[in-house]
């Protein structure tokens, strides 16, 4: 029940703090893909943290985040990803599946790299198996969100990239004209030249079949 009250009291602030106007401009950014109430994330933040305060909200309740993930305004995934990266240390292994479901719900670059970055990085760094069993096959899965996943999950991890996995990775897809596959395969290059810009730059130049957009993407800093 008390769950259903918070789902309930969200709907009735956000749609209290409507802003058509600010709708309007964040909706055209985002390429009109969801609606929005028009509001800021500074203000999200603010009233995430009223809520939690009324509720006791102090725990990762997938309930309450599915109910969230659900709804039709962009600013309700938003908060729910605010809600998880204050408490992805709760997550286990098994919430592999779990975070699966919501890249593939709803899925735009917004939403789903966060996902892979903060989360799916997360989680294969508390369990690496999850690599095997999950991250490798979604590399070639039908649905390009779960390739750009497992392209981005490593983005944050510096020296312990395994550079290797996120060649192959790339490789994959050779010849892909997806917008989002090329441009993440070069962000997670351009990331890891950070740590090791010389490998980058012999990986870029000895694969010409990379396309223009990841090379230039890869190399944006050199």
């Amino acid at each position: 029940m008390m769950i259903q009250n918070a789902a309930e009291h969200i709907k009735k602030v956000f749609d209290q703090h409507r802003n058509p106007e600010k709708a309007a401009a964040m909706q055209a950014y985002m390429k009109h893909m969801f609606p929005f109430f028009g509001i800021s994330s500074p203000q999200r933040i603010e009233l995430g943290k009223n809520i939690s305060q009324i509720f006791s909200i102090s725990f990762l309740d997938k309930n309450l985040l599915n109910s969230l993930w659900d709804e039709k305004e962009r600013e309700y995934q938003y908060l729910a990803m605010d809600y998880l990266k204050k408490y992805k240390k709760q997550l286990v292994s098994s919430d592999i599946e779990w975070v699966k479901s919501l890249i593939v719900q709803k899925s735009w670059w917004d939403t789903v790299d966060f996902l892979a970055v903060h989360l799916v990085g997360y989680l294969a760094q508390l369990q690496p198996s999850v690599i095997d069993t999950h991250i490798n096959p979604w590399s070639t899965d039908k649905n390009m969100w779960l390739n750009r996943t497992a392209i981005l999950f490593q983005l944050k991890y510096k020296e312990k990239t395994d550079f290797e996995l996120l060649k192959k990775y790339i490789l994959q897809h050779l010849g892909s004209k997806e917008f989002f596959i090329n441009k993440a395969s070069g962000w997670a290059l351009r990331e890891y030249a950070k740590t090791n810009p010389t490998a980058v730059i012999h990986f870029v130049e000895t694969q010409p079949e990379l396309s223009n957009l990841t090379k230039r993407e890869a190399l944006k800093h050199m």
